[in-house]
């Protein structure tokens, strides 16, 4: 029995019926936008009413490049009254004026853009569908510029009005372009956690170094806008950070007990190491504030005996290490690790890897701007996110 085979249509079939749906796409939105000038005039076309809100004076041919390809539009004009009385040229909010691509195709370059994709291959991943002549490369810079403009206007934003319970506090390595080399260098990240459990990059800022000095700078900055003092932070166990996070004397410290585990492994001895992840976990795994200090306790006594460089890298931690077990059970999972900012930081380096360096520091802190503020990179609520209102910050421990 043979089988049969359907071939697909010719050429000119397929041109045509592309035609005729981007014929119907255009015819659309242009009825789209003479129903939204019906609406705000209070009368259709022709149409003789005394609640009349402007009047229309002709039609305008506009070339707008769209999801589906470039498109000619005519458009109408029309002087439309406002609250003020006044008659202001119409403006529509379905195309607005002189935007020459709609707001879906800015939305792919830029997705291409931070998918690690140069204007090369911008150009080539869209060719496709808008062709190469409406995505010249100053229409892409013009595109990237935006963000970068969106990124300076968000690092000196206002933020007296958030509220943060927790904040994050950790730093990821790239390399870029400085003083003609290529580094790899530190980002500093802060991600600040809400009242209802939502996590917020708050800030990113690029440093030569962990450095106290630089850390404080970033934390001055924070304050210097208006961010009050948190009720809890999580940090690794960087003596940098340590002393920078001392500007917010109230605020209680959990060091991060995944980061405290790889430095008690670095002072161990490796025949060791099972026997001290099996005591470390004692500490961070018991089923209470109390049989943690316990099993702390413990800890210390046995390998001050058997090596010493491992009591000591606990002791530089102190009781912090126990802080989260002060708040609630479902929480502790999320209070404990940095790992909020470490799963961020591990798809920074996905989204970044194909890079290599970056040329200059505004394009490694654009980028990775763009890639939490467009969605790319999404981060979920903390653990026991119910309970955050149970870290008070200390303004309202104070009002308590």
């Amino acid at each position: 029995m043979s089988q049969s085979t359907i071939s697909p249509a010719p050429l000119s079939i397929r041109q045509t019926i592309r035609e005729l749906l981007q014929q119907r796409i255009t015819e659309t939105v242009e009825t789209v936008v003479e129903e939204e000038l019906t609406e705000l005039l209070g009368s259709s076309r022709y149409e003789r009413t005394g609640e009349r809100q402007g009047y229309r004076n002709g039609r305008i041919v506009r070339r707008i490049t769209t999801e589906t390809g470039p498109r000619e539009l005519t458009l109408p004009r029309a002087r439309v009254v406002d609250e003020t009385g006044r008659t202001t040229e119409f403006r529509s909010a379905i195309i607005p004026s002189y935007s020459r691509r709609t707001k879906a195709v800015d939305d792919a370059i830029l997705g291409v853009y931070l998918a690690g994709g140069n204007s090369r291959r911008i150009r080539k991943a869209l060719a496709p569908l808008l062709g190469t002549a409406n995505l010249s490369k100053s229409a892409i810079s013009r595109v990237v510029g935006r963000l970068k403009a969106q990124f300076a206007t968000w690092c000196e934003r206002d933020l007296s009005e958030e509220v943060y319970q927790i904040l994050i506090l950790d730093a990821i390595h790239l390399k870029v372009r400085l003083a003609r080399r290529v580094v790899s260098v530190p980002v500093l990240v802060v991600i600040g956690v809400d009242e209802a459990g939502n996590k917020r990059l708050l800030a990113l800022r690029l440093a030569v170094s962990e450095a106290a000095t630089n850390w404080g700078g970033l934390i001055e900055d924070l304050t210097r806008r208006g961010l009050g003092s948190p009720g809890l932070l999580l940090c690794d166990g960087h003596k940098g950070l340590r002393c920078a996070i001392k500007a917010w004397p109230e605020a209680k410290v959990q060091p991060c007990t995944q980061h405290k585990r790889e430095n008690l492994k670095a002072a161990c001895p490796a025949h060791a190491r099972p026997e001290l992840l099996r005591d470390y976990a004692a500490i961070i795994d018991a089923a209470s504030g109390a049989a943690a200090r316990k099993a702390y306790d413990a800890f210390l006594k046995k390998w001050r005996v058997h090596c010493p460089a491992v009591a000591r890298s606990l002791e530089q931690a102190g009781l912090d290490i126990l802080t989260f077990y002060e708040f609630p059970k479902p929480m502790w999972r999320s209070l404990r690790t940095t790992n909020a900012i470490e799963n961020l930081n591990r798809e920074f380096r996905r989204r970044t890897k194909t890079q290599g360096s970056f040329s200059t520091e505004d394009a490694a802190l654009t980028l990775l701007f763009g890639l939490v503020a467009f969605g790319q990179i999404r981060m979920r609520k903390i653990n026991g996110h119910q309970h955050v209102n149970a870290i008070a910050v200390p303004g309202e421990r104070a009002a308590a």
